[in-house]
């Protein structure tokens, strides 16, 4: 199966559907942006801190799987030099509708957060990841191409999901019942019933993937990454959050901790 172009199709329908990913931000955030009071989400509710952050005037930085008009424009507003890559086309008008409303200059290429051949070794001071790895079947090369693509001392800032997120059944889940069926790594594909599977494709929901944390956090050092920052966050009005945070954030440097 395609999956990059079946989650393609399904992000464009989350656009639709106004999911709170593709939402973009409003006149006055990037007002405040460009009064230096900003700040951007990777996970559903904690914002970055502010020191995981280099000076971002003039840098180039790189939104990964982050279209939907939001990091983007605040990068932008803020002072950067904003390339916003993303698999759904629907996303990325979001980023170009701010960036024309607000007269902000942000780069938008439509790609897999796979593969970046699309940009040269060490060419991002600053690469901002919001959660989205798991709709990716293997993270570790998400992992991979974000230190090639980072300059030496530049950073990942990556928001991901806890994978005790896919230890549940689903449906269950969303009633508030926490029954253990699936083991991690899983897969939409492989670890729900045939019926399950269909109907997720009938309504174009994206595939997700529940990687292990071996790779989640392993796979960054194994690039050549080193962690220096961490947080944990939850989703509100979710039945796994009230029991365990279910996101986590990193910082992880390139080459030299910074």
């Amino acid at each position: 199966m395609d999956i990059l172009s079946y989650n393609r199709r399904a992000w464009d329908r989350e656009v639709e559907r106004k999911n709170p990913w593709t939402v973009p931000v409003g006149p006055e955030v990037i007002a405040a942006a460009r009064r230096g009071e900003w700040q951007i989400v990777l996970t559903p509710t904690k914002p970055v801190p502010r020191h995981w952050f280099p000076d971002l005037a003039g840098l180039e930085v790189l939104c990964l799987a982050s279209g939907g008009g939001q990091q983007g424009p605040v990068m932008a507003a803020a002072g950067a030099k904003v390339t916003v890559l993303d698999n759904s086309p629907r996303q990325l008008e979001g980023d170009r509708r701010v960036a024309e409303r607000e007269g902000l200059e942000i780069a938008t290429i439509q790609g897999d957060m796979a593969d970046l051949s699309a940009f040269g070794d060490d060419t991002f001071g600053l690469v901002i990841n919001p959660a989205s790895t798991c709709f990716v079947p293997d993270v570790r090369a998400v992992w991979r191409e974000a230190a090639r693509v980072l300059r030496p001392g530049g950073a990942l800032l990556a928001g991901f999901a806890n994978p005790v997120n896919y230890l549940f059944d689903y449906d269950l889940a969303e009633r508030g019942v926490l029954e253990v069926r699936h083991t991690i790594p899983y897969s939409d594909l492989t670890s729900r019933s045939e019926g399950e599977r269909r109907a997720q494709m009938e309504q174009e929901e994206p595939l997700e993937f529940g990687h292990t944390l071996e790779r989640l956090i392993g796979g960054q050092l194994e690039a050549g990454l080193v962690i220096t920052g961490f947080f944990d966050d939850v989703a509100p009005g979710d039945a796994i959050s009230a029991r365990i945070p279910t996101f986590i954030a990193t910082r992880a440097v390139k080459g030299r901790v910074g």
